[in-house]
Formats: structure tokens, sequence, C-alpha cells
């Protein structure tokens, strides 16, 4: 019984945080809808101007301020986009599954499963670490979606 509990107490909180993310998201395609280029590109320039000062070969400042400046009004739309849709699906599920909707266990799983495949195929072109690890995650709140849907459709609900 005790095992059952903190199963449970790690979906809780797998979910809750997959809502934040979900708030962060949504928050960020909001701010992305109506940023201007030149106002990220001089952020940007800004955050890494003393990282660049102290060393102009810094491979992740240089990466940056070279991406910021190849951005498009096109790529800001679809992130924004992006964002926001990713942000208010996960809102929407986490509501589904604090509620113990029956209905978004299934979707909740089939939507995850799909984040997962995409996120593989990211690393496998990426090798990013932290995608690895985010991944890995997902993967265990996947295990712990089923767990907890065959616990409360077999029995009462806590």
């Amino acid at each position: 019984m005790e095992r059952r509990k903190i199963l449970h107490d790690l979906f809780l909180i797998g979910i809750i945080i997959k809502c934040i993310d979900g708030i962060l998201e949504f928050i960020g395609g909001i701010a992305l809808a109506f940023a201007k280029t030149d106002i990220i590109i001089n952020l940007v320039q800004k955050l890494f101007q003393h990282e660049l000062i102290q060393d102009p070969t810094d491979i992740v400042a240089n990466y940056l301020v070279k991406t910021s400046q190849n951005l498009s009004i096109g790529i800001l739309t679809f992130a924004s986009i992006y964002l926001i849709i990713h942000g208010l699906i996960k809102i929407g599920l986490f509501l589904g599954l604090w509620y113990k909707k029956i209905w978004a266990y299934p979707l909740a799983g089939i939507i995850l499963s799909l984040f997962v495949i995409y996120q593989s195929i990211r690393i496998f072109n990426t090798h990013s670490i932290l995608l690895l690890f985010l991944t890995l995650v997902d993967i265990f709140i996947l295990i712990l979606l089923r767990l907890e849907y065959k616990r409360i459709s077999n029995g009462p609900v806590a």
C-alpha cells in the first residue's frame, strides 16, 4: 500500500511539473508573438557580450548570437504557435488528469508517446544530453500514467 502511495505522489508531482512547463510555454509563446527580431537580437547580444569579451571563441555564446541574427518573422511565428499549442495541450491534459477524468489518461498517453518519439528523433539529430534526460523523465511519467490509470479504473479513487 505504501508503494502505491509513493507512485501516486510521484505521478502528481510529474503532472504538476508538466503543467508548470505548459504554463511557461504558453507565456513564452505569447511573448514571442509580440516580439520583434531586432529586440531579440539586441537582447541576446547584450546577454552574451560580457562572455564574448572574456572569450571570443566561446562556442555556445557565438552559436546563440549567430542563431538570433538568423531569426525571421516566419521562425518566430512558428515558434510562437508551437509553444502556445504545446502549452495549452499540457495544461488541458493536466486538468483532465488532476480531476481524474478517465478520457484524459489514454489521451495523455498517446500525446506523451508522440512527444517521446519526436524527442527521440531530435536526440539522434542533436545528441542533446538535456533532451535525453527530459525524454527519460517523460518515459517515467508514461509508466506512472499507466499505473495511475490502472489504479483509478480498477478501484476507488483516493
